[in-house]
């Protein structure tokens, strides 16, 4: 004879098998809920386009993290933000990043910054009014030049350069300090000479700017040697194609990659989803920037001074880097 089990105590198993099967087919995401703030930089600078896609892609694909796109100065100040917990995830230059690892200036001390990987390259623009007639670096003395938001990679890199043409940048030139879209504009109705950019190509704020304004680009290619000599390895040539704005000529120039950095203290699950996430969505962010199909996981590791984040390592390591 067959034990018939009691209506009460069977319904209460039959609700903890139903229950314990939900838990087994939504056990829900392996990382903490939080806030996913992104630290990029001005509107119309390829960092804010690409933080953008970033966002797009974390909200359809890791539940329970609030991303956010922060509008900043960007490099210096993103690694700033990050270390000191304003912001989860920044973009920065190579040699932003360097002086932030090793506590060299525009930092007072080291910061307690990681990468998560190596995202694209920074091309460095000198743009210039043609009707000025400035063919040189050298020719920016006495000039209206914008060297970027303050505590930007734009700066950074412009109070390096400008020495080297024998300019001392309080005293020779006529220096403002603005966001991309801000100095394009001011180029555009010659409140300024020239502008330095530092960002990926096609960067927006200029594109637009040859739409309506006789532009060119100046050769800075030729101080590379000296900047390595100086600065290091961070600083490599490079060429603005004709085909990014446009213009007559193609443009040897100053290259620096660009790094995603974390602070040391992000959870190892956070940060293993929020590069998993990158390359899996590579095509979505394609689709908003240029500079998002260049993210390749063979060049992502190479982030030196900077160590890779645990959670990134272990991406790395799982795709066989």
């Amino acid at each position: 004879m067959v034990p018939v089990m009691p209506n009460v105590r069977r319904r209460t198993l039959l609700g903890a098998a139903a229950a314990a099967t939900l838990a087994a087919c939504d056990s829900g995401p392996d990382y903490p809920p939080g806030p996913l703030r992104i630290a990029s930089g001005g509107v119309g600078g390829v960092y804010y386009t690409y933080a953008e896609g970033m966002a797009a892609v974390y909200r359809d694909a890791l539940p329970g993290l609030r991303p956010t796109v922060l509008t900043t100065p960007a490099s210096v100040e993103n690694l700033r933000l990050v270390a000191a917990g304003t912001a989860e995830i920044g973009f920065t230059t190579a040699d932003a990043a360097s002086d932030a690892y090793t506590g060299a200036a525009p930092f007072s001390a080291p910061l307690p910054v990681q990468a998560l990987g190596r995202i694209y390259e920074n091309y460095l623009h000198l743009v210039v009014r043609v009707d000025r007639g400035i063919n040189d670096v050298a020719e920016l003395r006495g000039r209206r030049v914008s060297v970027g938001a303050p505590a930007s990679g734009t700066e950074l890199f412009a109070t390096r350069l400008l020495p080297l043409a024998g300019l001392n940048i309080a005293r020779d030139v006529r220096a403002e300090r603005l966001a991309p879209d801000i100095a394009a504009d001011a180029v555009a109705t010659g409140r300024l000479d020239a502008m330095f950019f530092s960002g990926g190509i096609p960067t927006g704020a200029i594109a637009s700017l040859t739409r309506h304004t006789a532009i060119a680009l100046v050769e800075l290619g030729s101080y590379v040697p000296r900047l390595r000599s100086l600065y290091g390895e961070v600083y490599v040539e490079r060429t603005i194609p004709v085909s990014a704005y446009g213009l007559a000529v193609p443009t040897p120039t100053v290259g620096v990659a660009n790094y995603l950095v974390v602070s040391r203290a992000m959870d190892a699950q956070v940060g293993y989803a929020v590069v998993r996430a990158l390359f899996e969505h590579r095509d979505q962010l394609a689709a908003m920037h240029p500079a998002g199909s260049r993210l390749d996981r063979g060049s992502a590791v190479n982030t030196l001074p900077l160590p890779l984040h645990p959670g990134a390592v272990r991406y790395y390591r799982e795709a066989k880097v």
